[in-house]
Order: structure tokens, then sequence, then C-alpha cells
């Protein structure tokens, strides 16, 4: 964090913690019943809270955006791989489903505030996210939105996705930060 980034209230970090559960638990459990879109709806939710509360929605909106794609393009990297399978909203055989995008746009929320310890640590995001990411989908998968059809091979894959995306997500927070206070390098056009 830069010593200038005043910390989000921790009205805030506790909203945004509560809320990105519901909606992971959401989403998880739409997908697992069949029922993906309406898992889908509490993200949405989430994401618009969060883009009402940022001081600078406009970077904010650009991270999540950069984030559900960028997590999109590794989750399909590790449905490309065979070891493992969701359980219902997949548009395509070979993307991941919408739900997944949205978990993705959901957890970017986080980044800039109650992950925001993490700005500038690359190898500590690198190993939270390579235990994290695995362990949360794990969790999802005994819920039963995805099943793990080769299980060592699927948590491996998930592992090194996480271990190299957290902390690139890490760094877009930090170039795209709507929360903190702006540093003399912000572009002027993100800022609102």
């Amino acid at each position: 964090m830069r010593p200038h980034d005043p910390s989000p209230s921790r009205r805030w970090q506790f909203g945004n913690v509560l809320f990105t559960q519901i909606a992971w638990f959401a989403a998880v459990l739409g997908a697992a019943h069949g029922l993906p879109a309406w898992g889908a709806v509490p993200a949405l939710a989430v994401v618009l809270w969060h883009l009402h509360l940022a001081p600078r929605p406009g970077p904010e909106a650009l991270l999540i955006a950069a984030v559900a794609t960028l997590g999109t393009v590794a989750d399909t990297l590790v449905l490309g791989q065979g070891v493992l399978a969701y359980t219902s909203g997949q548009w395509s055989a070979a993307a991941p489903p919408l739900w997944m995008t949205a978990l993705w746009a959901v957890f970017a929320t986080s980044l800039n505030v109650t992950l925001r310890w993490l700005h500038g640590r690359p190898l500590l995001a690198a190993l939270i996210g390579a235990v994290a990411g695995p362990l949360a989908f794990y969790s999802g998968t005994r819920l039963g939105a995805a099943t793990l059809l080769e299980p060592v091979p699927a948590l491996a894959c998930l592992s090194l996705a996480w271990a190299i995306a957290l902390p690139v997500v890490c760094l877009c927070a930090r170039a795209l930060d709507g929360v903190g206070t702006p540093g003399p390098a912000a572009p002027a056009a993100l800022s609102r």
C-alpha cells in the first residue's frame, strides 16, 4: 500500500467481505441447482454497490472488467486441460460459465478494499493464490457447482493459474485504484 492511501472504512471492508461471500454462495449454489443466471444476480449487485461506494468508480469499473476478463481467460485455460467440468451455465464447452466470470468481477471488488494489503507483494500474492484459489474452487465442487474429473491435475492447474493470476490482478488493482487517494501519476481521465 502506498503511504498516502487511506484504508477504506471498516464498514466498507466488512460489507465487502460479507457481500462477496454471499455472492459466491449464491453463484455456486445457483449453478449447483441448475439456476446459474439467478446465482449471478447477487454478483451484479455487489459490483454495483462497490462502484457506488468508490470515490472514483471509473478506474474501479476498468479494474473489474480487466479482472473478469483475465480470470475468464485463466479459467478457460484450466478448462481446456480436461480436468474439470461445470455442472451448469456453460454457453460453450470451451469456456467457463458466465457465473464464473461474475465471480471474478466480484473478486475484483476486494482488490482495493480488503485485499489492499497485497499491493506490492507479488510473491505473497502468488503463494496465497496458489493455495486459496484451488481451495475456493474445491469448496465449489463440494457444493455441486463443478466436478474435478482428475482431482490432482485439476488442483495443480488451478494452483498454477491462481499463483500467476493473483499477483497480476493485484498489479492491475494498484494501477486502477479508484478507492485510495490518487497519487500524482494517476491518470486524470480515470478520475471522476
